[in-house]
């Protein structure tokens, strides 16, 4: 009977002990974890009952966002099941806490002309005109093109691989080195390409991405996060969102574009051009056609043109 028995946290790190990957363990020990937690450490498994799985994970996440709320409660159901799956006495997670539903997301799509007229300002220097013209064209995520070497760049192929968001590992081992996990490959067109040589001026190595200015002696930077030649370091995402802020918030700091927009840009033009779900969560290398859908934001215009489709055969009447 002690396995029946078994204590809520101590059947929680049996389940996270079986994971293999350091992402799914992270997200999980915290749904899993926590909930176990709540529930009391010292508590057999088989004396909790549904509603109080329930109201541990409301008291937890209640008031969370829906995508926060989703991961901890699909964290909460693998951990129970697994307890059921290898013999443990139980509870369940109750219907009533169930999935919420992703809402639509609030990042709006620039049009090509904005894009177009940013980048040419005079006054933007070409680091940002190359990283906005980047992100755009490669529809990639900014850490994921910020985090990009001057090794690792295909001029000739107009590509490159990233370390993209939630990377598979190729083994099963933590603290892992980026050479170790899955890479994925993004492309450029004609503006990427014609802005690059100029911006790396002969630099053969290195981050891409660079702040105008040598870290000062007292903070600590990562060897890989810094240009050997130059001694600058690696473009962080909060100074490229305050680059981006600087030239876009005319209504004050903090109201400009976000670096996520280009992404969204990016996948809704290829969309109104006709470009097929599957070919726009290639592009994306987004996994699901639901989180593709929700970058979708056709403009005004592209809905009227999509409308004169159903005009009348004779359309002189």
């Amino acid at each position: 009977m002690a396995k029946l028995e078994t204590l809520t946290v101590r059947a929680a790190d049996v389940f996270l002990d079986s994971l293999g990957n350091p992402n799914t363990v992270q997200d999980y020990r915290i749904g899993g974890g926590k909930t176990a937690e709540r529930l009391g450490k010292a508590r057999p498994l088989a004396s909790v009952a549904d509603d109080e799985v329930g109201e541990a994970f409301e008291l937890l996440w209640g008031t969370a966002v829906v995508n926060t709320w989703n991961s901890r409660r699909a964290g909460v159901l693998s951990w129970l099941g697994r307890c059921r799956e290898r013999g443990y006495e139980g509870p369940m997670l109750p219907a009533w806490a169930k999935r919420l539903v992703v809402p639509d997301s609030e990042t709006p799509a620039r049009s090509k002309m904005a894009i177009d007229r940013l980048i040419a300002r005079r006054e933007v220097h070409l680091q940002e005109k190359t990283l906005w013209r980047m992100l755009y064209e490669t529809a990639g995520r900014a850490e994921e093109v910020l985090g990009v070497h001057i090794e690792e760049l295909d001029f000739a192929g107009r590509r490159c691989l990233v370390k993209a968001k939630g990377a598979r590992t190729k083994a099963r081992r933590r603290g892992q080195a980026r050479e170790d996990y899955v890479l994925e490959t993004v492309c450029w067109e004609a503006g990427t390409a014609r802005l690059l040589p100029r911006l790396l001026k002969g630099r053969t190595r290195g981050p891409v991405f660079v702040t105008h200015r040598r870290p000062g002696p007292g903070k600590v930077v990562s060897p890989r996060d810094v240009c050997p030649d130059t001694g600058l370091a690696r473009l962080s995402y909060g100074q490229a969102r305050a680059l981006l802020d600087e030239h876009t918030a005319f209504r004050g700091p903090g109201a400009g574009w976000d670096l996520h927009e280009y992404r969204h840009s990016s996948l809704t033009h290829l969309g109104e051009q006709g470009s097929s779900l599957l070919m726009l969560m290639a592009k994306s290398r987004r996994k699901k056609p639901e989180n593709v859908r929700r970058c979708f934001k056709p403009s005004p215009e592209a809905i009227a043109e999509l409308t004169s489709l159903l005009a009348p055969g004779d359309s002189s009447r």
